[in-house]
Order: structure tokens, then C-alpha cells, then sequence
């Protein structure tokens, strides 16, 4: 018998009020993505570290009221300001490494962020993935562009 295994992805599509070029800039500027890079309101971004060129490296934490901290590194492969980001994805403490594809599509004076996760080992992952998205992109909407 063969065992084929079915890779789970993440399709996430959010609009934001803003040009792509501020919406391209929140994920690419420390300073802004420390605002909003949060699984909830109440929680913190204590480090947000890019260096956003293909090869470069990124880091990110966020922190629970409850203090508990959630870090994910990666490294840029591809990067088209303001139209593309992709790069690696691996939370500290876990060997799985997945891919992220962010893309900021021009619509107008609004810009829709449309991001594809691939590489997720199972199912479960790729729910906690597809909830913990939607949680920080609703944060850039409240912190960011309300």
C-alpha cells in the first residue's frame, strides 16, 4: 500500500484601507510590525527584527498576557516592493520549516493582502496556522489601519 500524504495550506485574504506600498511597509518596517505583530489586542511584540532582501533573515516574537512567548524565524526568498514577500517560515523549537507567500494587490486606494502558507505538515498545524493568521492580520487592522 502506498502512503500519500497530503500537504495542508493556509489561504488567507484580507483588504486593508491603505496603498500597497504602507500595507507592503507594515510587514517590512520594525518599527510598524512591532505594532501589530500579536496573535490578540492584549498581547505584546517584544522583537521584530528584518533584514528584507532574498537571503536576508527575520525574526518575531510575540508574548501572551500571560507571558508566554512565541518566536518564528525565517529567511527572505523572494522580495518584489510592493507587490511580494515570500520567505521561510519555522516557529524556535520545531523542526518543521514551511513556506509563506504574501502578496499585495493594488485595488483602487484599498490594497488585499492574500497570503499562502504551503508546506504545513498536517492538519492540525494548518488549523493553529489559518487561526493564529487570521488573529495577527486582524491586529495589523486594528493597530495599523483602523
Amino acid at each position: 500500500m502506498t502512503d500519500v500524504r497530503q500537504e495542508a495550506i493556509v489561504r488567507v485574504t484580507r483588504r486593508f484601507s491603505a496603498p500597497r506600498e504602507r500595507v507592503y511597509d507594515a510587514w517590512t518596517n520594525e518599527d510598524v510590525l512591532r505594532r501589530w505583530w500579536a496573535g490578540g489586542p492584549d498581547w505584546e511584540t517584544p522583537l521584530a527584527e528584518v533584514d528584507v532582501r532574498v537571503g536576508g533573515e527575520y525574526r518575531l516574537q510575540m508574548r501572551t498576557p500571560e507571558g508566554e512567548t512565541h518566536s518564528v524565524h525565517g529567511e527572505y526568498t523572494e522580495v518584489r516592493p510592493p507587490e511580494r514577500l515570500a520567505y521561510t517560515w519555522q516557529w524556535e523549537g520545531m523542526d518543521e520549516i514551511s513556506q509563506v507567500v504574501v502578496d499585495f494587490l493594488e485595488d483602487g486606494d484599498e490594497t488585499e493582502v492574500v497570503l499562502v502558507h504551503t508546506g504545513i505538515a498536517d492538519a492540525g498545524s494548518r488549523e493553529q496556522h489559518e487561526q493564529g493568521w487570521n488573529a495577527v492580520l486582524g491586529t495589523l487592522e486594528r493597530n495599523v489601519f483602523p
